[in-house]
Formats: C-alpha cells, structure tokens, sequence
C-alpha cells in the first residue's frame, strides 16, 4: 500500500457521482431510467449535496428523446454542466442490453451499431470519457457465438472511440479469467472496464483475482451493494466488501470517479443522502487507517 508521500490521491477526495435519475422520483416506475422531461432537474440537487458528476443513461425505450442523440440536446447537457459544477464524464448505454451489438437479429444489431456512432460523436462534444456497454442479462455473451459476434461488432468502433478520445467501457457477468479473455481477444487500450462493487459481490466473485486480472483497465467505478445470489441492498448491509476493494482500487491506481449505483425507492433522493453519508465516512475512515 503506498502511503501519502508517494503521491496516492485521498479516496475521500475522489469525485463522487450519481447514475442518472436517482435523485429524483422514477420515471414511469422504472428502477433505472433517464428521466424524460425532468432530467435537468437533477443537476441542482447533485450541486447542493456537492457530487461532481452525473452518469447519464442511455435507453432503449424513448431513445430519440434522449438528449445525447443530438447536437442540441448536447449544448444544453454542457449548458446545465456549466451552470451547476456537475459534470457528466460517462455514460451508462442500456440501450444496448435490450438491442445488443451482437444481436442475432441484423436488424437490431445495424440498428445498435448505427446507435453506437452518434452516441460517440455526440459524447465527444460534451468531453464524455467512457460509454459503459453492458454484457449483462439480456446482452449477456453466454456462448461462442456471442463472444465472437460482440468482439467482432466491437472492433468495428475501435478506430472511431480512439479518434474522439472515448472509452468503450464493458459491464460484464463474466468471471476474471472470462473478462480478461475477452479484453486480451479484444486486443485495444481503449475498450475497458467497468467494475460495479455489487454485481462482482452478488455474483460471488473476488474482488483480489479481479483487479489481478484488470484492474489495470478499469476506468468507471460504480458504488453498489448486493448479497450473493440476490438484490441490491443498502450500502454496508450486503456482501460486498468495500475495505478489499478499496485496497485494489488504490493499488491498481484507479484515478476515476465512484459512481453512486446504490439501491433506491420510489423517491429516490432521502435514501440516496443516507448512502452518500455512508459511502464519504467509509472512505474517509479508509484513508486515516491506512494513512493515505
């Protein structure tokens, strides 16, 4: 463990973030959804509780009325940025769980991939850093013909994500020996890694062989808890262990920001403070133990 005078920048100092919509009320009941019509609302409220940055959500359904598939709903994310100190650094692409790039549909896959395009041009102009694409439920790569469809359709983006400095940061259920099989397949430095706390603790995984493997290139963080084999809980109520993974994160030299993916209710901004309070109390007692 490096110590402060080696140059380890404080946990408790790191940008912390929010996915989009989990301070405000669901839209239309959705657990994770960019909230149509009322998105700008949540800028202020991440000012005043000082988060720095919102994840915003790209969906399947309403996609056209997602303000990152055009110029001008793009000047008005910067506009808002601008205005509150918030910024959005990432992007949580969900549309592809429902229509994946690897789709055996070539008419959902032409789609996705057409999708994929203008959201990395249109990311580019608001200096987006990583476009988080889920292998999760739905997009999962559960065999042969998946893996190698996906890194096929994958590659095709390589050169264009390069061009506008953009991560393609995979969200997968693969283990660590799977995950990193399929980066090395992969083969480029700008298709990495999102590393979500609950969904590795859920699935039982350990957090030591998986930042073994690629901790190196994981580049968007998100803050959950689950128990294994169920749902996601409250920070600090499940199996996840933050402490061992705290110790990678700083080990590995993880430099990005902790995004908030905690559990939420209905109204969504109450038990989010909870949380946040959690979360800044963990990392600050994490930094006076181990002298960071």
């Amino acid at each position: 463990m490096k110590n402060k005078s080696q140059g380890v920048l404080p946990l408790s100092s790191r940008e912390i973030g929010v996915m989009q919509g989990r301070l405000l009320p669901k839209y239309r009941g959705r657990y994770q959804a960019h909230p149509v019509g009322y998105w700008e609302e949540e800028f202020d409220i991440a000012s005043e509780i000082k988060l720095n940055c919102i994840e915003f959500i790209l969906d399947y359904n309403d996609v056209d009325e997602n303000p990152l598939m055009s110029r001008d709903g793009c000047a008005r994310i910067a506009k808002i940025s601008n205005q509150t100190g918030v910024k959005v650094k990432t992007i949580c692409a969900d549309y592809f769980m429902e229509a994946p790039l690897h789709s055996n549909s070539s008419v959902v896959a032409k789609k996705s991939a057409t999708i994929l395009h203008r959201l990395i041009e249109n990311a580019s102009e608001i200096n987006v850093t990583d476009i988080v694409i889920p292998l999760v439920d739905k997009s999962s790569v559960v065999n042969q013909i998946d893996r190698d469809r996906f890194i096929q359709e994958i590659k095709a983006f390589i050169s264009d994500a390069k061009s506008h400095q953009i991560n393609l940061c995979l969200e997968t259920d693969l283990n660590a020996y799977g995950f990193k099989k399929l980066l090395n397949e992969i083969g480029s430095d700008c298709v990495t890694v999102n590393y979500d706390i609950g969904n590795s603790a859920g699935l039982g995984f350990d957090p030591v062989d998986e930042f073994a493997a690629y901790g190196n290139q994981i580049t968007d963080l998100h803050i959950k808890d689950r128990v294994v084999g169920g749902f996601s809980v409250e920070l600090g109520s499940g199996d996840a262990d933050f402490t061992k993974v705290l110790h990678e994160v700083v080990k590995c030299g993880y430099i990005g920001p902790f995004i908030m993916q905690a559990l939420r209710d209905e109204e969504g901004l109450s038990i989010f403070k909870q949380q946040l309070k959690w979360l800044r109390s963990t990392l600050e007692n994490f930094d006076q133990s181990f002298g960071i």
